[in-house]
This record gives C-alpha cells, sequence and structure tokens, in this order.
C-alpha cells in the first residue's frame, strides 16, 4: 500500500480528508497520532507538525485542501470531488475555502480560546469570532436558498468534505440559530453521509478532548 495518512481521529482537518478517501474507498495506512511514533514521523516529514500529512511513495504532502486535491489527481474514484469544468471547479474551490476560513477558523478560535490561561484570554477576538460564524451561517442559509443539495450544487465535492466536520464542531461551539434551517439541514444531510458517519465514529472514543464539552446529540 503506498498510501499513508498521518492524522488524528478528532481533528477537523483530518475529518475532511478522511472523508475525501472514504468517499472513494481509497486504500490507506492509517497512522494515527494517538500511536507512540507517529507524530514524531510526521515531523521528521515535515517539520511545521500540523496534520494531516498525506505520503505516497517518496512525496509528502500537507494542507487538506492540497490533499484532496492530489487525491482526485492521483487517486480519483467514482465520487469527482472536483468538476472537470474549470469555472464549476473554481466555485467548489471558492467555497473550499469559505469554510475553512469563515467556519473553520472562528470556531478554532473558540476553541483555542478556552484552552489558554484565564488572564491570557481573548474576549475581543472571542466576541470577532462568534459575530464572524453568525455571519457566516446567514450567508450560508442565503446560499443554500436554490434548494442546492450541496455546497457547489448537485454534486457532492470538495467542499462538502470540509463543510462536514466544521459545521459538525461549529455547531458544538457556537450553535446555528434555529432560524438557519437550511445550514440546520445541509449539516444532517453532510452527517448523513456514510463517509461523514465513520469518520465520528472514529472519533467519539476522543470527545473527552472537546474543552466547550461534546454534546450528546450528535
Amino acid at each position: 500500500m503506498s498510501l499513508a495518512l498521518y492524522a488524528h481521529p478528532f481533528s477537523s482537518y483530518c475529518q475532511k480528508v478522511l472523508v475525501a478517501l472514504y468517499e472513494n474507498q481509497v486504500p490507506f495506512e492509517y497512522r494515527n497520532l494517538e500511536q507512540p511514533g507517529n507524530m514524531q514521523a510526521l515531523r521528521a516529514r515535515w517539520p511545521i507538525g500540523r496534520f494531516p500529512l498525506l505520503v505516497d511513495g517518496e512525496r509528502s504532502l500537507p494542507e487538506a485542501s492540497a490533499i484532496i486535491e492530489y487525491l482526485h489527481l492521483r487517486h480519483a474514484g467514482p465520487v469527482r470531488l472536483l468538476p472537470d469544468d474549470p469555472l464549476q471547479a473554481l466555485d467548489v474551490r471558492l467555497l473550499d475555502r469559505f469554510f475553512d476560513n469563515y467556519v473553520s477558523t472562528p470556531q478554532q478560535k473558540l476553541v483555542f480560546d478556552v484552552l489558554r490561561p484565564e488572564g491570557e484570554r481573548d474576549p475581543h477576538g472571542v466576541a470577532e469570532a462568534r459575530r464572524l460564524l453568525e455571519t457566516s451561517y446567514a450567508w450560508l442559509e442565503q446560499h443554500l436558498a436554490d434548494g442546492r443539495p450541496w455546497a457547489a450544487g448537485q454534486d457532492f465535492s470538495m467542499a462538502d468534505c470540509g463543510a462536514a466536520p466544521f459545521l459538525f464542531y461549529a455547531d458544538w461551539s457556537h450553535p446555528i440559530p434555529s432560524g438557519c434551517t437550511r445550514v440546520h439541514a445541509y449539516r444532517a444531510r453532510l452527517l448523513a453521509r456514510p463517509s461523514m458517519r465513520r469518520a465520528v465514529d472514529e472519533a467519539r472514543p476522543y470527545r473527552h478532548y472537546f474543552p466547550l464539552g461534546a454534546p450528546d446529540r450528535d
């Protein structure tokens, strides 16, 4: 087996890649970072130390979006996570960045702030992160108003691979307003996807890591 993934099951960015792998049933070796030696091996290949990291033979590739694009090019399957049409692919990439920058980033701000010592917390930054999430939820609610089932239209794509874990954790951290009915329905569709269900189930043993408290509802 040539593919290996250094990842932690509870990481949203790792889940983003896992969803892409599971969608197309791509065989790979799962190098769980909970296992001894795997974090050191990751740092030897990628000194930045961030994960996930995909290894394909001699190639080591960090960054979740880049990994999914690489899988699309070199290990493609029946689920086309990027459209062949360049403009449609651009729409997918734009939405991928939306979920990364305007859902995941402020959600992680809320989590990381709780992990800081009491005197080093950033209430202003937390308030800004909550406002950004509210704005993002409202924008997504309108974006989904045309009845599209997935972020970029009728087909599940790379954008949905990120949306699945990011909205999953964002709703834990700063709940999606009840009035955003389309966003709630979209999140439910994402969580019903077998690839995401698998990622969620693999992460269940680590829910005690979530510093804001993991709810029992998901």
